[in-house]
């Protein structure tokens, strides 16, 4: 698929925005992967650091993808406080990023495609993490921020916008492909 049908695509799934995602520019950071230590998920989830592996082999991963595609989902707040549309959002986000992420499989099977959401998984309560193995390993996608990516300069290097006025919110993921 081109990068002008993925984005329509993605479009026509809900997304508020896509673009283009160029995979050599994103910078895993141990910074940001630090941060995740303060987490209720860190150490609980397979898609979660330290399971979803170390900050060289997450820039590895992403070292095989040739394109990608970064998708948002924007909100209009009520006001900076407005935690019910910020939840219903992340919601929709959610299911955005899923459903579109079935659909794309058709064309993009196995490792031929990688996903990179908007928070942690939250199917299973609790995750099988560590004894068991994931139940769903098909529909993993780790966080971008568990690979270490700070999201706002990840889209800044694509020339996307991350900030879209005040009352906004924007959830961001990408998909990448091989």
């Amino acid at each position: 698929m081109t990068i002008e049908q993925l984005t329509s695509g993605a479009l026509a799934a809900g997304f508020s925005q896509a673009g283009a995602l160029n995979p050599s520019s994103i910078n895993c950071n141990p910074l940001v992967r630090d941060m995740c230590a303060a987490c209720a998920a860190y150490g609980k989830t397979w898609v979660c650091p330290p399971a979803c592996g170390t900050i060289e082999e997450c820039q590895e991963r992403i070292g095989r993808f040739s394109t990608g595609l970064i998708v948002q989902t924007t909100g209009q707040l009520e006001d900076e406080f407005d935690g019910e549309t910020t939840m219903e959002t992340m919601a929709k986000h959610a299911d955005n990023v899923s459903r579109y992420y079935k659909e794309l499989r058709g064309n993009y099977p196995g490792d031929s495609m990688m996903c990179l959401g908007a928070g942690g998984c939250n199917r299973c309560n609790p995750c099988t993490y560590p004894g068991e193995p994931c139940r769903f390993p098909d529909e993993q996608n780790s966080s971008m921020e568990a690979y270490g990516m700070v999201v706002a300069e990840t889209c800044k290097a694509n020339g996307i916008d991350y900030y879209y006025g005040k009352c906004t919110i924007t959830f961001v993921s990408c998909y990448l492909f091989q």
